[in-house]
C-alpha cells in the first residue's frame, strides 16, 4: 500500500494494492500489522461501522469529546467527499481542514487520527461509507460543528443540494468549540 501525507498532522490517505482483471478486482482492506507498521496505528480498532446515504447527503462534522476516535474511512459503493477537521490543541494543524475524494474506483482510504472532527458528502447517486474506530462510539460524548462554519473554510461544492439533518443544522461554531 502507498501511504501520501495530508497537508493536517498525522492523518494519511492510504492507497491499497488492487489487483484487478477482466474478472474483477481483489483488495485488502486491512491488515493490522501493516497499519501499525507504516502508519504508526498503535491502538486496536474496537467497531466497525457502515452507512448508506443518498446524492447530497452531508453527515458531518462530527467527534468524540472525551472520548476521541481515531478513525480509517474508506467507500465501498459510489463516491463521497470526505473532510476531516484537525481539533487536536496542541497539533501545528489545529482549525485545519482538508477534502479528500474517497469513492469504489480509487480504493482510497483516509486515516483520522483520534482529535478529529469528520464528516462527508455524497456525491454518487448512492454510497456506503465503512469506518473503522479506536473508541467505542458514545453518544452522550458527541460532539458537532457546523458544516458550513466560515472559519473551517470548507469549499463545499455549490452545485449540488445539500441535505443535513436537524442536529447538524443546528451544530456549533468553530469559536463556540474552542470556547468550551
Amino acid at each position: 500500500m502507498k501511504v501520501i501525507p495530508t497537508s493536517l498532522e498525522d492523518c494519511f490517505v492510504i492507497e491499497p494494492k488492487v489487483y484487478s482483471d477482466s474478472r474483477g478486482f481483489f483488495l485488502e482492506t486491512f491488515k493490522h500489522q501493516n497499519y501499525k507498521e507504516i502508519i504508526g496505528i498503535e491502538k486496536d480498532f474496537v467497531q466497525d461501522n457502515h452507512s448508506r446515504s443518498s446524492k447530497g447527503v452531508l453527515r458531518g462534522l462530527h467527534f468524540q469529546i472525551q472520548k476521541p476516535q481515531g478513525k480509517l474511512v474508506r467507500v465501498s459503493r459510489g463516491s463521497v467527499l470526505d473532510v476531516a477537521v484537525d481539533l487536536r490543541a496542541d497539533s501545528r494543524t489545529f482549525g485545519k481542514s482538508e477534502l479528500f475524494n474517497l469513492s469504489d474506483t480509487n480504493f482510497h482510504q483516509l486515516w483520522m487520527p483520534p482529535g478529529f472532527a469528520h464528516g462527508f458528502l455524497v456525491l454518487s447517486e448512492v454510497a456506503d461509507f465503512q469506518y473503522k474506530c479506536t473508541q467505542i462510539y458514545d453518544p452522550e460524548d458527541e460532539g458537532s460543528i457546523h458544516w458550513k462554519d466560515p472559519d473551517l473554510q470548507i469549499l463545499w461544492p455549490e452545485d449540488i443540494d445539500i441535505t443535513v439533518s436537524d442536529r447538524d443544522s443546528k451544530a456549533q461554531s468553530f469559536k463556540e468549540y474552542c470556547r468550551k
